[in-house]
Parts: structure tokens; C-alpha cells; sequence
């Protein structure tokens, strides 16, 4: 079971991309990245974990993205072919600033050293 929810994460993870990518208008200068998906064992939910950059645009863009959640999903249901498709919502994708930062310190602690 484990690779068939592998298997799903990916293709909403693509589709979903590419509904934001195509049916979405975001400000000329901010990118909108579908970072992963995580989609529970009974396919009820799915976690869309979204990066934005410049990360002043990211409450802004998540919040416009959970508004017209209804319609991502309906464009969603219509491209897929699966038994159930799980219901959407959209994250903040926290381990890439998390990683930004765990590097800055590391990099802290070497000018310490020298």
C-alpha cells in the first residue's frame, strides 16, 4: 500500500503544479512551488506543501490558495481518474526555510572555529 500512496503523492503532486502553474495568476516576481504531497493511508486528505519565494508573498498566497481551494479541487477531481481523490489543503512548506537555517548556523559555527 505504501508505494500506491508513493504512487498518488507524485501524480497530485504533478497535477497540481499544473493546475497553479496554468489555470493561476500569481505577481510577476513570486514563484509558487509544490514542495510534496502527504496522503493519508485512506486517501481521505492530502497535504499540499507549497513554497513561495519571496517569503514576504507566502501568507498571502496561501491564504488566496485555500480560498479558491473549491475550484483547484474541482479542476483536480476532472483531470483524474482514481476510485477516490483525496480532499486538498494546502501547507506551508516549513523544512526548506528550517534547512536555510540549519545552514546558516552551521556555517556559524565554522567562522567560530577558524
Amino acid at each position: 500500500m505504501s508505494q500506491r500512496i508513493d504512487q498518488i503523492n507524485e501524480l497530485l503532486k504533478r497535477e497540481v503544479s499544473e493546475i497553479l502553474l496554468k489555470e493561476r495568476t500569481f505577481d510577476r516576481n513570486v514563484l509558487v512551488t509544490v514542495t510534496r504531497v502527504e496522503t493519508t493511508m485512506n486517501l481521505a486528505e492530502a497535504k499540499v506543501f507549497i513554497s513561495v519565494l519571496p517569503e514576504d508573498q507566502r501568507r498571502d498566497i496561501l491564504r488566496s490558495l485555500r480560498k479558491d481551494i473549491y475550484l483547484i479541487q474541482q479542476k483536480l477531481n476532472k483531470k483524474l481518474f482514481l476510485r477516490k481523490i483525496p480532499k486538498i489543503v494546502f501547507y506551508e512548506e516549513k523544512s526548506v526555510e528550517q534547512a536555510a537555517r540549519i545552514e546558516e548556523l552551521i556555517s556559524e559555527v565554522h567562522k567560530k572555529d577558524k
